[in-house]
Protein backbone atom coordinates (compact mmCIF):
# COMPACT_ATOMS: atom_id res chain seq x y z
CA UNK A 1 0.00 0.00 0.00
CA UNK A 2 1.33 3.33 -0.74
CA UNK A 3 1.50 6.06 1.61
CA UNK A 4 2.49 9.59 2.35
CA UNK A 5 2.58 10.82 5.50
CA UNK A 6 3.42 14.30 6.02
CA UNK A 7 4.87 15.64 9.50
CA UNK A 8 6.35 19.25 11.13
CA UNK A 9 3.60 21.00 10.71
CA UNK A 10 2.50 23.91 13.61
CA UNK A 11 1.79 26.90 14.70
CA UNK A 12 5.07 30.05 14.61
CA UNK A 13 5.11 33.72 14.76
CA UNK A 14 5.92 35.68 11.76
CA UNK A 15 9.47 35.46 10.51
CA UNK A 16 9.65 31.75 12.04
CA UNK A 17 11.02 28.53 10.53
CA UNK A 18 9.66 25.19 10.30
CA UNK A 19 10.37 22.11 8.71
CA UNK A 20 7.95 19.68 7.21
CA UNK A 21 8.68 15.76 6.05
CA UNK A 22 7.07 13.70 3.26
CA UNK A 23 8.39 10.08 4.24
CA UNK A 24 6.72 7.49 1.71
CA UNK A 25 5.79 4.08 2.39
CA UNK A 26 4.86 1.52 -0.23
CA UNK A 27 7.25 3.40 -3.04
CA UNK A 28 10.57 4.88 -3.16
CA UNK A 29 10.27 8.57 -3.50
CA UNK A 30 13.59 8.61 -5.04
CA UNK A 31 11.69 7.54 -8.70
CA UNK A 32 9.08 10.11 -8.47
CA UNK A 33 9.00 13.55 -9.04
CA UNK A 34 8.14 14.86 -5.58
CA UNK A 35 5.79 18.75 -5.01
CA UNK A 36 4.62 20.15 -2.08
CA UNK A 37 1.05 21.98 -2.43
CA UNK A 38 -0.77 24.17 0.05
CA UNK A 39 -4.51 25.12 0.51
CA UNK A 40 -5.34 28.08 2.75
CA UNK A 41 -9.24 28.29 4.43
CA UNK A 42 -11.64 29.33 1.33
CA UNK A 43 -8.53 29.15 -1.39
CA UNK A 44 -8.08 27.09 -3.81
CA UNK A 45 -5.12 24.87 -4.07
CA UNK A 46 -1.40 26.19 -4.99
CA UNK A 47 1.87 24.45 -5.81
CA UNK A 48 4.74 25.64 -3.96
CA UNK A 49 7.76 23.53 -5.04
CA UNK A 50 8.33 20.92 -7.07
CA UNK A 51 11.86 18.93 -6.72
CA UNK A 52 12.19 16.57 -10.10
CA UNK A 53 13.39 12.86 -9.87
CA UNK A 54 15.77 12.64 -12.92
CA UNK A 55 18.32 15.58 -12.24
CA UNK A 56 17.05 17.04 -8.46
CA UNK A 57 16.19 20.03 -10.38
CA UNK A 58 13.78 22.16 -8.13
CA UNK A 59 10.74 24.83 -8.85
CA UNK A 60 8.77 27.43 -6.58
CA UNK A 61 6.15 29.02 -6.34
CA UNK A 62 7.37 32.64 -6.78
CA UNK A 63 4.97 33.40 -3.10
CA UNK A 64 8.09 31.30 -1.71
CA UNK A 65 11.02 31.61 -3.75
CA UNK A 66 14.38 32.61 -1.61
CA UNK A 67 12.24 31.22 2.28
CA UNK A 68 11.58 27.75 1.17
CA UNK A 69 13.80 24.96 0.45
CA UNK A 70 12.93 21.50 -1.27
CA UNK A 71 15.46 18.84 -0.19
CA UNK A 72 15.84 14.53 -0.73
CA UNK A 73 17.24 12.26 1.59
CA UNK A 74 16.86 9.09 -0.07
CA UNK A 75 18.31 6.70 2.82
CA UNK A 76 15.71 8.19 4.87
CA UNK A 77 12.94 7.80 1.46
CA UNK A 78 11.66 11.57 2.57
CA UNK A 79 11.21 14.97 0.85
CA UNK A 80 12.27 17.79 3.04
CA UNK A 81 10.46 21.19 2.72
CA UNK A 82 12.22 23.69 5.41
CA UNK A 83 10.20 26.52 5.91
CA UNK A 84 12.28 30.55 6.68
CA UNK A 85 10.95 33.76 7.05
CA UNK A 86 7.00 32.72 7.33
CA UNK A 87 3.98 35.15 6.71
CA UNK A 88 0.81 35.01 8.10
CA UNK A 89 -0.60 34.22 4.37
CA UNK A 90 1.70 31.27 4.94
CA UNK A 91 -0.64 29.82 6.59
CA UNK A 92 -2.86 26.32 5.17
CA UNK A 93 -2.68 23.02 4.88
CA UNK A 94 0.46 21.29 3.66
CA UNK A 95 0.60 18.29 1.30
CA UNK A 96 3.11 16.47 -0.08
CA UNK A 97 2.74 14.55 -3.49
CA UNK A 98 4.30 12.53 -5.75
CA UNK A 99 4.18 11.63 -9.70
CA UNK A 100 5.96 9.39 -11.89
CA UNK A 101 5.90 11.58 -14.96
CA UNK A 102 9.41 12.78 -15.68
CA UNK A 103 7.74 16.04 -16.49
CA UNK A 104 6.14 17.18 -13.46
CA UNK A 105 7.59 19.72 -12.41
CA UNK A 106 6.95 21.84 -15.15
CA UNK A 107 3.14 21.00 -14.38
CA UNK A 108 2.50 20.93 -11.45
CA UNK A 109 1.47 24.15 -11.02
CA UNK A 110 -1.52 23.56 -13.76
CA UNK A 111 -4.34 21.24 -13.47
CA UNK A 112 -2.15 18.47 -13.61
CA UNK A 113 -3.12 16.21 -10.47
CA UNK A 114 -0.57 13.52 -9.33
CA UNK A 115 -0.94 10.14 -8.83
CA UNK A 116 -0.04 9.80 -4.93
CA UNK A 117 -0.88 12.30 -2.24
CA UNK A 118 -0.30 12.67 1.16
CA UNK A 119 -2.55 13.53 4.37
CA UNK A 120 -1.53 17.06 5.10
CA UNK A 121 0.16 19.08 8.11
CA UNK A 122 -1.15 22.34 9.54
CA UNK A 123 1.17 25.19 8.91
CA UNK A 124 -0.16 28.46 11.26
CA UNK A 125 1.94 31.94 11.52
CA UNK A 126 0.69 34.00 13.67
CA UNK A 127 1.55 36.62 15.98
Amino acid sequence: QVQLVESGGGSVQPGGSLRLSCAGSGLSLDAYAIAWFRQAPGKGREGVSCISSSDGSTDYADSVKGRFTISRDNAKNTVSLQLNALKPEDTAVYYCSADSLRSFCKYYRGDYSPDYWGQGTQVTVSS
